[in-house]
């Protein structure tokens, strides 16, 4: 009974879903002195983290709190 939750999870995460990125050459230079530099073996786990990364930061970021207030300003006439 677990090996079946096992595999149905493991569907649930399977990445069906295609993103094509296009790199100038600079870009894709930079890329490649980055992965042979830091020892990264699998490019497309990289770029995934990374851009995974920075969707959450910016989710964080913009994600209203309960206790958000405006800042004043200098310029404020109330």
């Amino acid at each position: 009974m677990e090996k079946r939750r096992a595999i149905h999870k493991e569907d649930t995460l399977r990445r069906t879903n295609k993103l094509s990125l296009l790199l100038n050459d600079r870009e894709m230079r930079a890329v490649e002195i980055y992965c042979n530099r830091y020892r990264v073996k699998n490019k497309s786990e990289f770029v995934r983290a990374t851009v995974m990364k920075e969707i959450i930061k910016r989710f964080d970021e913009e994600h209203p709190t309960l206790w958000e207030e405006n800042i004043p300003t200098l310029f404020d006439k109330t």
